[in-house]
């Protein structure tokens, strides 16, 4: 069996992914839970304020990205007086092996947590070998 998240790894957000913004917003990184079972390694990723409608999700050359984008909330007739939540977007990348199906990846959002379901292929997924008498 392989060891739980060897198929995974955080991407460094120093290194270019094919796609640039052209927002002028803050950009957060959003914290992941990573959880595996013997099918498939589960992400949940807390991405508050964003619809599943805002949210890109792109697998190119074994990565991962996770883009979310918050539009703010303006009320007519009131100024922000103070405010300790800062609004802005969510950007995350992983490195995703041989190891998982990619064509078999689902998403799913509710309540501002993005769940990714990476299926293992038959490679990657243990196998009980039976022992037989001779």
């Amino acid at each position: 069996m392989m060891e739980a998240g060897k198929e995974i790894e955080t991407r460094k957000e120093q290194a270019p992914v094919t796609r640039e913004t052209i927002r002028n917003r803050p950009v957060y990184l959003p914290p992941v839970d990573i959880v595996e079972n013997n099918d498939a390694i589960i992400l949940l990723a807390d991405m508050p304020g964003v619809d599943e409608g805002n949210i890109d999700i792109v697998l190119e050359k074994d990565v991962l990205t996770i883009n979310g984008t918050v539009e703010p909330e303006y009320h007519e007739n009131y100024r922000m007086a103070y405010a300790e939540y800062g609004t802005g977007d969510f950007r995350r990348s992983f490195t995703v092996t041989d190891a998982i199906d990619h064509d078999r990846i689902e998403a799913t959002m509710k309540n501002g947590v993005l769940k990714l379901v990476l299926p293992k292929g038959e490679r990657a997924r243990p196998k009980k070998i039976s022992v037989t008498t001779v």
